[in-house]
This record gives C-alpha cells, sequence and structure tokens, in this order.
C-alpha cells in the first residue's frame, strides 16, 4: 500500500501548470497508479501481450507492431460506434465538464478535467482520421501517437471512475465514460490494463464472481450468516443453493459474501426473503452479479454476463432478482438485453407476494431488490419497527450507475424513510443525477492507489461532512457493493465517525420477524437504542 498524507497534508494545486498539456509528461509517483494486470489473469481473459511489466519501467514490452494495433483499433470502433466519432468531433472544449469531476476537484491535475482527458484521445484520432489533424497538425488540436502518449492513456484513463458526472453537464451530451472505455479497450489490445480488474474479470471468468470463491466455499459462507441471524433472533433460515425449479434465481455481488460492511447487506436479504416466503435460490455458479468486464471491454463484459441468463435458463426460474450493486445494473440496463439476450425462455416478473407486475423488467427479467422491496412496503406486506434504527442518524449516497445510468433514485429513499426516523439529505447539487461518484469505481478500488482514491472522494466526503456537522449524521447508505467497500475507507479518512450500509441492513434492523426472541441489538451487535445497558442488566 503506497504512504499517504494525513487529510491536513494533502495539497491539492489547481494553479495553472507551467508546460502545455501536450509537453507535460506523466509522473508515475506511488499512490496514483495501479498494478498492471499480471500475465496469468491475461491468458484466463484471452487478452492480448500477457507479461510481466510495470508502468514505471521505460520498456512497456509493448508488441513490435503497437502503432498499427492501436490505430486499427481505433479505426474499428469509430466504424462499430457511430457515438464515438460523434464525441470525438462535437466537443468544443467550452469547460463545463472541468469543474465536475471528482479527480480534477481532489487532484488539480487539468488532464484529470473531463475534456482534457478526452483530448488524449481525441488529439490522436485528429491526426490520423480527419484532414484538418493531418494538414495542420498541432494547430488543429493532433499530435503523433507515441509510446509517451500509450503511458499516458493508461495514466488518465485509469483516474477515471466512468461515473458520467461530467457528461451530465456537457452541452452536448458527450459521454466521457465512452471515450474511457474505448480508451482502455484500445489499451487491452496491446495488454495494457490493472490487476484489480483483469483479476477479478479472471476470478468471475473461471469460478463464477471476482473473489476467486469456489461453489463450496460460497454455501459456507451464507450458511455462517445464517447461524449468526439464528443467534440474533433465534430464527433458522433454509437457503436453497442451484435448487431447479424455483420461482426466482437471486444474484448479488460477491463482495456481499466476503467483505464487511456488504455481509450485513446480505444478512439482510436472508431475512427478508425468510420473512416473506420467497421461493428462490442461490446459484454457486452464477454467483457475482458485478462485471468487472465492463472496465475491460464489450467483450469481455458479454462473456461474464452471460452466466446470469445461463444459469437461469438451467435451473428453470421465472425470473431473476438482484442484489445491491451499482456497475451490474448499469449493465443489465444498458446493455444486457440486446448483448446477451432475448432471454424469451424466462416471464415477465410479477411478485409473489403483492401480485404486482414490473413492466420495465419486462424486456431483461431481472429486479432490483430496492424496487422489489419498495412494492412490498407500500403494500403493506412487512412490519416495520424504524425505531429499531434510531441509534443510526442516515443519509443516502446515490451509487453513480444506478442514478444516471438507469434513473434509480426514489425507490431507496423510499425505502430509507420507511425503515429509519432520522434520515436527512446531503447537498441537493451532490445527491441524485448530479450526485458525486466514490472515488474508487471501475475496479480502482485498490491499495496502491489510495492516495488518488482519498483525493477523488473528496467532494462525496466534502458533502457527507456537511450533514455530519449539521445533523449529526453517523451513517451513510448506499445500494453498491463497491461504495460500501471504498467510502468505508473514504469516511474514515475524510469523516471519521460515520459508517456505512446497505439498504437492506437497514431494513433487516427494522424487520419485526414472526417468531424472533426480543431484538437487543442490530446487525452489527450494536445496542439498539434505549438497549444501551440490556448486556450488564444479563449480566
Amino acid at each position: 500500500m503506497a504512504k499517504i498524507p494525513k487529510p491536513n497534508e494533502l495539497v491539492i494545486d489547481h494553479t495553472l501548470p507551467k508546460t502545455g498539456w501536450m509537453d507535460t509528461p506523466v509522473d508515475f509517483r506511488p499512490g496514483t497508479w495501479c498494478y498492471p494486470g499480471k500475465a496469468k489473469n491475461l491468458e484466463v481473459l484471452g487478452l492480448p501481450n500477457p507479461r510481466e511489466w510495470s508502468p514505471t519501467d521505460e520498456d512497456w514490452k509493448l508488441p513490435e507492431n503497437w502503432k498499427e494495433i492501436l490505430l486499427e483499433g481505433l479505426r474499428e470502433r469509430l466504424d462499430k460506434f457511430r457515438s464515438l466519432k460523434i464525441f470525438m468531433d462535437i466537443c468544443v472544449r467550452c469547460g463545463a465538464c472541468a469543474d465536475k469531476c471528482h479527480f480534477f476537484i481532489g487532484t488539480g491535475d487539468p488532464k484529470n478535467m473531463p475534456v482534457l482527458r478526452a483530448e488524449l484521445l481525441r488529439s490522436v484520432y485528429r491526426n490520423d482520421f480527419t484532414t484538418a489533424g493531418k494538414i495542420l497538425g498541432k494547430f488543429a488540436g493532433a499530435r503523433e501517437l507515441t509510446k509517451d502518449v500509450v503511458k499516458e492513456w493508461f495514466y488518465y484513463f485509469f483516474q477515471c471512475t466512468e461515473c458520467r458526472r461530467c457528461s451530465l453537464f456537457c452541452p452536448y451530451g458527450i459521454d466521457t465514460a465512452e471515450i474511457t472505455i474505448i480508451g482502455r479497450e484500445l489499451l487491452n489490445l496491446v495488454g495494457c490494463n490493472i490487476d484489480w480488474v483483469v483479476g477479478p474479470a479472471a476470478n468471475c471468468f473461471m469460478n463464477g464472481n471476482h473473489l476467486g470463491i469456489q461453489p463450496h466455499a460460497f454455501k459456507d459462507m451464507i450458511e455462517f450468516f445464517v447461524d449468526e441471524i439464528e443467534a440474533l433472533n433465534g430464527i433458522r433460515i433454509e437457503p436453497t443453493f442451484n435448487r431447479k425449479g424455483a420461482e426466482i434465481l437471486f444474484i448479488t455481488p460477491s463482495g456481499d459474501v466476503f467483505a464487511d460492511p456488504g455481509t450485513y447487506t446480505l444478512m439482510g436479504y436472508l431475512m427478508l426473503f425468510h420473512e416473506i416466503g420467497l421461493d428462490y435460490t442461490w446459484s454457486t455458479y452464477a454467483s457475482e452479479g458485478g462485471n468487472f468486464g465492463f472496465f475491460t471491454s464489450h467483450e469481455t463484459m458479454k462473456k461474464l454476463n452471460a452466466k446470469m441468463y445461463a444459469e437461469a435458463k438451467r435451473l428453470g426460474v421465472k425470473w431473476i432478482l438482484g442484489g445491491e450493486c451499482g456497475h451490474m445494473w448499469r449493465v443489465v440496463n444498458q446493455y444486457m438485453d440486446t448483448m446477451n439476450g432475448p432471454a424469451d425462455f424466462l416471464e415477465q416478473p410479477v411478485s409473489p407476494i403483492t401480485g404486482t407486475r414490473f413492466d420495465n423488467a419486462r424486456s431483461t427479467k431481472m429486479v432490483h431488490l430496492v424496487e422489489f422491496t419498495a412494492d412490498l412496503i407500500k403494500n403493506g406486506k412487512l412490519k416495520l419497527d424504524p425505531s429499531r434504527n434510531d441509534h443510526q442518524i442516515v443519509t443516502y449516497h446515490d451509487s453513480c450507475n444506478p442514478a444516471r445510468g438507469m434513473g434509480f433514485m426514489d425507490e431507496p429513499r423510499y425505502v430509507i424513510e420507511n425503515v429509519c426516523n432520522n434520515f436527512y439529505e446531503m447537498p441537493p447539487n451532490t445527491i441524485r443525477e448530479q450526485t458525486f461518484c466514490c472515488g474508487s469505481g471501475s475496479g480502482l478500488n485498490t491499495d496502491e492507489f489510495l492516495e488518488t482514491r482519498m483525493r477523488g472522494g473528496l467532494p462525496r466526503a466534502n458533502a457527507v461532512k456537511y450533514v455530519h456537522d449539521k445533523h449529526g449524521v453517523n451513517m451513510l447508505s448506499t445500494i453498491c457493493a463497491i461504495d460500501r467497500a471504498v467510502l468505508t475507507a473514504s469516511m474514515d479518512y475524510w469523516v471519521p465517525g460515520v459508517g456505512v450500509t446497505g439498504v437492506h441492513e437497514l431494513v433487516a434492523n427494522a424487520l419485526v420477524m414472526e417468531g424472533e426472541t426480543e431484538r437487543t441489538t442490530d446487525l452489527r451487535g450494536e445496542p439498539l437504542a434505549g438497549m444501551e445497558d440490556s448486556d450488564n442488566e444479563d449480566v
């Protein structure tokens, strides 16, 4: 892990640089770049040029014809994606996006302005694919593709979380995240990726989930949480695995199975499903809702995503219910139907509890669990005691992909307001469609990148600090597994005293289950409001 300065020692310099952006070389200093993809992981995924190398090396061991590969790759994508050519041509460099990027705010590096990050690729496009660039060169914003440019691409395309906040403010609607996606795809063609992306993607390809959890271990871990729930409220839950003929296949990110605080969210899933008597099954093979292929290439994304439909077909379920994840739902909402569909072997989802028909899922046959739970609450199907969350003063972080990628903003708030008595919103220009990113998405949540992660997390942390200071907020809720992992570190760094939770952890705290023993603690073992002395009384 790279050494990181304390918050009061972190220097953010927004002064004008002394040299032009084309003449400013990349500085690969610790804490600002991610370890490259290991050869074994590239080989698993069938990606080109597997080798051992480091970004700090002078020689990156690129293929001999690297330039031809990259330019041909760009040509193919310009022909394939009409949007890419439009984005390359229409930017007027107005700068409306500049101060909207969390990495530019946190680093002060001009190349982290979305407009300039896109120019890293656009300048090569102008040089080799436009008449003006070929004739006027640098005067037209064109430059030759060199090895230093490749290094610049690697450095800055992996300092973009593809959150799309900049696109919201672009008067032309340029989706800079799509430019980053293409930039990363091009780097993949010559074997330049980061291991925190290709490692999880390789694990998913081999074992069905990003963490490489084997089927028996996946089952054992969920059964461990079953024991924890029984110790909490006396109720024994009996989940099923790989059960053919179940009505619903449930898929969630593997981070919920493996890492706190996501594990408490998973316990919430188990408790909810048991209480409503849901006919569902887990799969130990499609044991991952997330898709790090999304951060690699369109082809890898498609390959990894296929397992969900394949397993649904094998098990003969009617439809798929998905857990709290970010990029899982962007892939499902924006890509899955045309990429892996049509899922005509599944039925349009209908809640077996309320009878609600989810028309928005008629094509993908997948429903977001928060939407499912909101419907349960609206129809009075859950017995809830919000006072069980009175020890939490909660705010909500809109995860970028569900918010901007699928417009999913009201349902989480509806659920939280029904299970919590103390809920406060962050400032309006930091939430909903304008939400700030966690600062570590798109595969950047790795320890060696920690300084840049904390810099990128500053805008979100500032908004949390505002409600922390004003309202005493001590818990940040979110519906993304990556958010739950990285915002924990960000809060510890910038706003100590604020924890991170999934929405269904809050649901489970408030859920009054039939036959439960007296509840004195929440899922984390923390005493409920008014129960602080119960342990001492028992003694």
